[in-house]
Formats: structure tokens, C-alpha cells, sequence
């Protein structure tokens, strides 16, 4: 009689360093492995599922395109594997529809529900992304979509990045006390993005202690921050939003507010100078302009922004000012701004504001102080 082969290398590794090696492969590899041996499919499964990214484009063509057949396909998957509950970390769901497609036409009510039947159970979670695109749009709702999925969930205590939205328009589905109590349920959440609340939160103060950055609504952030760890803030809808009730309480943080995000808003000078007036302490601000003149800012080039100076010097201690992301279009092309203008308003403005050591403009090209204190290009690709 033959002697038995002796056994593989891999099938004498434990299933932690299988597990290890597994991770670095891509999905269409790992899928291919759950169908090699049983000892494979246990190990690449828990890998396939451990971090999830799916993407549905809705359109109101094909019947597959009118609900989100990606999200629901996963669901079921989930509901028919609880043993790989306990292996999901990461879960993100985000669905768009096409340019002009009606969204009476979407069907989302099934896979909202086994949304809401598999989530409870990922108890292990440490990041979630709920972007529901038109869900709020297709019908009137007891609540709102984000709201139908995350009723359920009573605890998710490893949670430490969340991001919850849909598309808003008024007149839609607002929301209700749900979200709330769903916050309560995430005591370890650092990172939060809520896309569409536009009110304010009512929470204890005892609540998301360890909440370190936020996207949102000024109002929102204005119920949120005071009390809180917030040292990054990102705020979201139109400049007028931020007023001059809800802006003082974005200083109430229980660190420095150090990183201002205000590139989903067109920010007036006005605005600016309120920023600095009760948030001294930034120390980094990414902004998109609002130039509404843009004839004057053809004419009278980059310079125009001279101005700013005068807002700057209110910041104490600014390094950075990051304006690429305004958009100054005349008949579809960007105004020319030499090295010369820019160079000269980064003196001007370092004059005004000294802590400033970074400038990066709407022309996407980026200036430092260098070792001598002379202000220079930065090589993007160095």
C-alpha cells in the first residue's frame, strides 16, 4: 500500500494566519477560494464579509435597476450566515439614482426591511455608512428611511465611525426621536456624519463622549459640540445657516476646535469674519468662496482677494488656509492668477496673520514658508 501524501504547508497553518494572508487578496480571489475546501470557505467568508462596500445605481430602466439588488442580495446573505455577524466591522451602503430618473419608480421597501433585520445583529461593527440616495423621496414614510433601518438597533458598542443620510428636499420625511435613541446606542462613536439633519440634537450631555469630528448642519453642530472632545468640524447647507446664535456654541468644545471644514457651503467674507470672531483657536480652514462678482474678480485678477487680510488677522492661530476648492468660472474657464500675485498675498496676509505658514489657492497651487521664512511654491509631486 502507497503511504498517504503528507499534508500541505497551508493546511498546517493555524486559522489566524490563514486568515492573515487572505486579507491582502482581492474579493474575486477570495470568492473563488470559498469554493476550494470547507476549511477555505469558513476563512475567506469571514474575510469577504469582514468589511463591506456596496454601491446600487437606481434608474427607472430595467426592473434590476429599480431597487438596490446589491443591498438586498447582501442582506439575505447576512440573514443566512449568522455565524459571520461576529466578522463584520465595516458595513457601507450607499445608493444613488441616475440623472433624471423618477423615484416613484424605485421599489426600496423590501430592502429597507432587511436592512433593518440585518443590521441589529452586526454588534461588532466599527464603521457604518447608511447614504440611502432618493430613499426619502420615493413616498411618504412613517419615518424616515435612515430611521426604518436603525430602529432596531439597541447597542452597537465597538461603533466608532457613522454616516447617515439621504437625499433632502422640503418637504420630506423629517427626523424623529429614533435617531436619537439610536445615538445613545454609541458609546464608543468618534466620527459622525449626518447628511440631512437639519435641526438640533437633544442628547445628554453624557452622551458620545468620545465624539471627536462631525459633519452636519450649524444647528446640529450647535447641540452637538458643547461638552464634547470636537476638534475637527465640518458644516454643511448655506452660509446663512450660521448664525450668530448657533456659531458662538460651536466654541463650547471640550478641546480647541482646530480643523474647520467649510467647503460644502459658499462662504462670504461676512461669514469669515464671524468664524474668527468665536473660533480664534482654528487652526486650519478649508473654505469655498463665494465670488459672486465674477466680471470684477476677470478685471480685477487674483488681487481682489486682498481683502481677507483684514479677516485673517482676527485668527490666532491659523497655519493653514486651503481656498482650492472655490470655483471662479467666467465663460467656463478659470481667471489666470500669477505666481506673483499669489506670492504677494501670501506675504499680505501673513502680515495680518503671522501663525499662517500654508496657503493653497483656488488655483491648486499650494504655498509654504520654507527654513528661511521665505514664502515658496510646494511641489505637489515631491
Amino acid at each position: 500500500m502507497s503511504s498517504p501524501a503528507p499534508p500541505s504547508i497551508i493546511s498546517l497553518l493555524p486559522n489566524e494566519t490563514l486568515t492573515s494572508i487572505l486579507v491582502g487578496l482581492p474579493y474575486p480571489l477570495l470568492a473563488h477560494l470559498t469554493r476550494v475546501s470547507r476549511r477555505f470557505n469558513a476563512v475567506a467568508e469571514r474575510v469577504l464579509y469582514a468589511s463591506i462596500y456596496i454601491r446600487d445605481v437606481l434608474s427607472d430602466g430595467a426592473d434590476a435597476d429599480a431597487y438596490p439588488w446589491r443591498t438586498l442580495r447582501c442582506c439575505k446573505s447576512l440573514i443566512h450566515r449568522p455565524h459571520l455577524f461576529e466578522s463584520v466591522q465595516g458595513f457601507h451602503i450607499r445608493w444613488v439614482s441616475v440623472s433624471g430618473a423618477s423615484p416613484s419608480s424605485f421599489h426600496l421597501s423590501e430592502t429597507l426591511a432587511k436592512l433593518s433585520e440585518a443590521l441589529p445583529h452586526l454588534v461588532y461593527l466599527d464603521s457604518l455608512e447608511l447614504s440611502l440616495g432618493p430613499a426619502n423621496m420615493v413616498h411618504p414614510h412613517r419615518l424616515h428611511p435612515i430611521e426604518c433601518v436603525i430602529a432596531g438597533c439597541r447597542r452597537l458598542p465597538h461603533l466608532r465611525s457613522c454616516v447617515l443620510g439621504a437625499e433632502w428636499t422640503k418637504g420630506v420625511q423629517p427626523y424623529s426621536g429614533v435617531l436619537p435613541q439610536f445615538l445613545l446606542a454609541l458609546p464608543a462613536l468618534q466620527h459622525l456624519k449626518l447628511a440631512d439633519h437639519h435641526g438640533a440634537l437633544h442628547l445628554p450631555p453624557t452622551v458620545l463622549p468620545h465624539l471627536s469630528t462631525f459633519r452636519g448642519s450649524p444647528d446640529a453642530a450647535a447641540s452637538l459640540l458643547p461638552g464634547r472632545p470636537v476638534h475637527s468640524l465640518s458644516l454643511i447647507g448655506q452660509d446663512s445657516d450660521v448664525t450668530r446664535e448657533n456659531l458662538p456654541r460651536l466654541a463650547h468644545t471640550a478641546v480647541p476646535l482646530r480643523f474647520l471644514d467649510l467647503t460644502a457651503m459658499s462662504v462670504r467674507p461676512i461669514l469669515l469674519r464671524n468664524v474668527a470672531t468665536y473660533l480664534p483657536t482654528v487652526e486650519v480652514i478649508r473654505i469655498r468662496l463665494a465670488l459672486r462678482h465674477t466680471l470684477h474678480y476677470a478685471l480685477s485678477g487674483i488681487r481682489l482677494l486682498t481683502g481677507l487680510a483684514s479677516v485673517l488677522g482676527s485668527f490666532q492661530r491659523l497655519t493653514h488656509l486651503d481656498l482650492s476648492p472655490t470655483i471662479v468660472t467666467v465663460a467656463g474657464t478659470i481667471p489666470h492668477s500669477t505666481a506673483t500675485d499669489e506670492l504677494g498675498l501670501c506675504r499680505e496676509w501673513a502680515r495680518a496673520c503671522p501663525s499662517l505658514r500654508r496657503v493653497i489657492f483656488p488655483s491648486q497651487t499650494e504655498w509654504g514658508v520654507d527654513s528661511l521664512g521665505t514664502w515658496t511654491i510646494i511641489d505637489s509631486t515631491s
